[in-house]
């Protein structure tokens, strides 16, 4: 007699343990933009899910942050003109400085300021603009993650931060599960993804790889960096390299070592949700990759190293958005999921997360600009600060 086995399908969309209601954790370090995206005396608006963020580099001193919206009329600062060290609203010139306090409405005089907006704790690392959007408390005992060999000189780094119309957790799933490779048949040729092993503890989940090339079609970018591998069909195909997939929450990493376990290759990433409804993220990554050994031949190939890996993550984003959209028709997840190593990643996001709504919102020491406002208006002096 046969046995059928059936695996459940994914909760239902009543259900809370729906992965794709979960809202990543607001207590990290999160890029929002590139250091050169900021110029000096300049602002710009970026947003962390529900939250609008207006960074401001002044004219002099380091990089802040502040919630886009003046306590006035609620419209984005980064709309407005930095003068000094502050941030000017464009509609009645109240102005901001880095602790978030309003240091000037030009036609009430210094006297009878109101309340300002919500501050972000801000850092500058590795080229990129980070703040912290949880409990700025928890910001100085937070370590930022490492950002690939960015500073390293013996690698060169490629920048990308493409957007995609999809919840961040079908980004850590997409890049955890080599399994995936048939999708890229075409870029990568014939390849089939060997599971080594794994390791997990408490906010963290790491996948081990090597890879089995079934054709002779290997693509030049990866020729080059890698060497030529040879396909014999009539042994198994020794382990080349070795391939490590991290979630640390809420970052992930790619790690590529030789046989002899040298690194060749690190990728850092992050998803940083930013849309209220948390379908769409703004991804950053670092790609670096160890220098040859032939002066400049990194140089050389550099161009179809990007050709190459933007067609592969092209394929990848087609895919997400895709199963995004599914989400979106059925009201819900009903993902069947039989990977282990993806099993326990799910369980990792919806852990470390928080629930929808919960984390990228704006709850948290803002300013009631209403109060504020009335005690302006009744003659009542607000203190404020710079």
């Amino acid at each position: 007699m046969k046995t059928v086995t059936t695996i459940a399908a994914s909760p239902s969309t009543n259900d809370k343990s729906d992965l794709r209601r979960i809202d990543i954790n607001p207590d990290f370090w999160y890029p929002l933009a590139w250091s050169h995206d900021l110029k000096r005396g300049k602002t710009i608006g970026r947003r962390f899910g529900k939250q609008p963020i207006a960074l401001v580099r002044p004219l002099e001193g380091t990089v802040f942050a502040l919630e886009d919206r003046c306590a006035h009329r609620q419209v984005p600062l980064s709309k407005g003109r930095v003068e000094g060290e502050a941030v000017q609203c464009c509609y009645h010139g109240w102005a901001y400085g880095r602790s978030g306090r309003c240091i000037d409405v030009p036609y009430l005089g210094k006297g009878k300021l109101p309340n300002g907006v919500r501050t972000y704790p801000c850092i500058e690392s590795g080229g990129l603009i980070f703040i912290f959007p949880g409990d700025p408390a928890k910001a100085k005992t937070t370590p930022l993650p490492e950002l690939a060999q960015v500073d390293n000189p013996a690698f060169k780094t490629r920048r990308f931060s493409p957007e995609v119309k999809c919840h961040y957790t079908f980004m850590h799933e997409n890049l955890m599960d080599m399994n995936h490779q048939f999708l890229h048949r075409r870029q990568m040729g014939q390849i089939r993804a060997r599971f080594l092993g794994q390791d997990e503890g408490e906010n963290f989940i790491e996948a081990r790889y090597s890879f089995a090339r079934s054709g002779n079609q290997q693509p030049l970018a990866e020729r080059l960096i890698f060497g030529k591998h040879h396909d014999d069909p009539n042994r198994v195909q020794p382990v080349e390299e070795v391939v490590t997939i991290r979630t640390t929450y809420p970052y992930q990493s790619l790690h590529i070592h030789d046989k002899d376990g040298d690194l060749i290759m690190q990728l850092f990433a992050v998803y940083v949700p930013n849309s209220a409804d948390g379908k769409s993220s703004q991804n950053f990554g670092l790609l670096s990759v160890l220098r040859p050994k032939t002066p400049f031949l990194i140089d050389l190939i550099w161009p179809a190293l990007g050709i190459f890996t933007h067609r592969i993550f092209e394929e990848d984003r087609e895919i997400m958005e895709m199963e995004q959209q599914a989400w979106n028709e059925l009201g819900g997840d009903r993902n069947v999921e039989v990977f282990p190593v993806v099993r326990k990643l799910r369980a990792l996001l919806a852990r470390c997360g928080v629930p929808a709504g919960g984390g990228t919102d704006s709850s948290g020491p803002i300013t009631v600009h209403q109060k504020a406002t009335d005690e302006v208006l009744e003659g009542r002096e607000v203190l404020s600060e710079a």
